[in-house]
């Protein structure tokens, strides 16, 4: 279970360190999804991040604390090639697009190959639709965006950082999906040890990110909407 959050306490000892990163067009609320989560926050009066920017929290998940380092890439064309470089290292990603603007999901696809390219190709995923207090301008019908995360194996919930609605789920769901890999692998290797393979990880760095096929999100729990 993922509790509390707290915004960070700095003599807290951290057991994992998460990076999870935000991508997606420009001005479909990247920022402020991150700011809502981050510092409960948000601004009316937001402004286009440059290049790259980030923000952490710590929170509890069975009783190990957890800080999760998230970064938000800007979505405009000139700094992509910048921001790609960020991917690396990152085991969790926040796709987002607007549900007013259809060309921002349009676009998901591009923005999911860009990010299979650059991160481990079994990073956990979630897509989001921000905005879904704006129900009388909505361009992207629920279905279809659930249609597309399930065909593509994500996560899925649409979102509002203006008020609030499934933020902390989104984040939630991708965190305690990398959790559990984590605690799957520190048992895999647990048990190799007592099945007296004690050498078998000695010395040698353990992976926070999955074997092949070990993440394929359960399709009962992946979508939601507002």
């Amino acid at each position: 279970m993922t509790s509390g959050g707290g915004y960070g306490d700095p003599s807290q000892k951290i057991d994992y360190v998460f990076k999870v990163v935000l991508i997606g067009d420009s001005a479909v609320g990247k920022s402020q999804i991150l700011a809502r989560y981050a510092r409960d926050e948000f601004s009316l009066d937001s402004k286009a991040t440059i290049g790259v920017e980030f923000q952490t929290r710590t929170l509890v998940i069975d009783h190990k604390s957890v800080k999760a380092q998230i970064w938000d890439t800007a979505g405009q064309e000139r700094y992509r090639a910048v921001t790609s470089a960020y991917y690396r290292g990152a085991v969790g990603a926040m796709l987002v697009y607007d549900i007013t603007r259809r060309q921002t999901f349009d676009h998901i696809p591009r923005w999911l190959e860009e990010l299979r390219a650059h991160a481990d190709k079994n990073i956990v995923i979630i897509l989001i639709g921000n905005k879904s207090d704006l129900v009388d301008q909505r361009a992207i019908l629920t279905e279809d965006a659930k249609e597309f995360a399930e065909k593509e194996g994500l996560f899925f919930l649409e979102t509002s950082a203006f008020n609030a609605t499934n933020v902390e789920s989104a984040f939630s769901t991708v965190l305690t999906e990398i959790f559990n890999i984590v605690n799957k692998k520190s048992l895999a290797a647990s048990e190799d040890q007592e099945n007296g393979n004690p050498g078998s990880l000695a010395g040698k760095k353990i992976d926070i990110v999955p074997g092949p096929g070990q993440v394929i999100p359960n399709k009962s729990n992946m979508c939601c909407n507002s």
